[in-house]
């Protein structure tokens, strides 16, 4: 099972980052636990500056943007 966290502090961004992580894992079939980090001490620890931000068990793949559905795709992939 994949832990996809979105870091943000509650942006529109940051919802719509979460919304299509949500969407593109539904379409890929792939089991995750989804998670909001709200935070800024615990999105500091990511080394993260600048919100919202992708992160894939662990590790950062995408700051500061939301990605296009086939990029968030392979992402999570």
């Amino acid at each position: 099972m994949k832990k996809i966290q979105i870091l943000g502090t509650g942006c529109p961004k940051c919802r719509q980052l979460y919304e299509a992580a949500e969407r593109a894992a539904a379409e890929l079939g792939i089991e995750c636990e989804l998670e909001k980090v709200t935070d800024v001490n615990d999105i500091l620890a990511f080394g993260v500056m600048m919100t919202p931000a992708l992160v894939v068990d662990g590790t950062v793949k995408v700051v500061g943007k939301v990605p296009a559905p086939d990029e968030m795709k392979q992402y999570l992939s």
